[in-house]
């Protein structure tokens, strides 16, 4: 808080160094929290046997690149209570225990408030997001599943993701938007733009856009742009076979999955920023992750917004099985 008072004083007589110095400790800190935490997740799993894959909960509370509310940035906690809500048991449809750490761990979150207070820009911040990404996939066989924040923490997360495998995924987006928008609102790193930003990295080979409902002409130039497969809403029962047999990831690093809340219609998830009604239903979305064939390398669940939820945390149950 003192690095950020020293800093929007402006004053000529503090170096520009101590400001440097007192963020990089910030983050320094940041990144060995999480780094000690996948190696103790890490080595429990290890020692348990082991498991092809393990899915670990990442936080990334963030929502400061939200073109509307900001609510998404205090999601995290709030899915990870309904996760562990005593009103359900802990078995995912398919027969898996999450309390067993070969299925589901958790590092925690990156403090994402916390490095912005020092005054740490954008830029920085997504590497950090980036980091901590990598972090969790140093240590096998931990997959990391993060929680959103808006959804332009999907940019620094394929993008670490590909990095780390050493090449471009296929990504399945599942949105009631393209957001695919070159610079929303002069900000290159809204949650609108963050699939440009993607492409543009050449870090997916295929992205699937599937529940579209809200795209202007520039969502579908940007898509043809980048060779996007746009599946919208209106044409859904025509595309439903198709996309509830997906296989993806063949020649390429795995698959990448992303979850946008408001990709369902508002009847079943109200809690979301941008309610856009017309949308899938939760049992279509199961369907299609039930039924995709491919190594799924991360995944992210979006755009949860605790301030819109309504019905004693009914989207916050609806997130919390998406990551089930």
């Amino acid at each position: 808080r003192g690095i950020h008072y020293l800093q929007k004083l402006n004053s000529p007589n503090v170096p520009t160094d101590l400001i440097h110095k007192g963020q990089n400790r910030v983050i320094d800190a940041s990144l060995t929290l999480i780094r000690e935490r996948a190696k103790l997740k890490g080595e429990l799993v290890r020692a348990l046997g082991g498991a092809v894959a393990s899915s670990s909960l990442l936080g990334v509370p963030l929502g400061h690149n939200s073109s509307f509310l900001q609510g998404p940035a205090f999601a995290p906690p709030r899915i990870r209570e309904a996760i562990w809500c005593g009103s359900t048991n802990s078995t995912t449809e398919e027969g898996k225990e999450l309390k067993d750490p070969r299925v589901l761990t958790d590092v925690g979150d990156v403090p994402v408030q916390e490095i912005r207070d020092c005054g740490v820009d954008d830029d920085r911040l997504m590497n950090v997001i980036g980091e901590s990404v990598k972090l969790v996939m140093e240590e096998a066989p931990l997959r990391p599943l993060v929680l959103g924040g808006d959804h332009s923490i999907s940019y620094p997360v394929v993008r670490a993701v590909s990095e780390k495998l050493g090449g471009p995924v296929d990504v399945l987006h599942l949105d009631a938007h393209p957001d695919i928008y070159h610079s929303f609102e002069g900000n290159k790193y809204s949650h609108a733009s963050s699939f440009a930003r993607i492409m543009e990295g050449g870090y997916a080979r295929r992205l699937l856009q599937v529940g579209i409902r809200s795209i202007n002409h520039e969502g579908r130039e940007q898509g043809k742009r980048f060779g996007v497969e746009q599946y919208e809403m209106r044409t859904f029962s025509r595309d439903r076979d198709f996309l509830e047999n997906l296989k993806l990831g063949e020649g390429v690093k795995g698959v990448y999955i992303s979850i946008d809340v408001d990709c369902l219609d508002p009847a079943f998830a109200p809690g979301v920023s941008h309610i856009e009604p017309g949308g899938l239903s939760f049992r279509d979305v199961l369907n299609i992750l039930h039924n995709l064939q491919g190594d799924v390398v991360a995944a992210d669940v979006v755009e949860f917004n605790p301030q819109r939820d309504t019905v004693d945390g009914m989207t916050a149950m609806v997130a919390a099985k998406l990551v089930r």
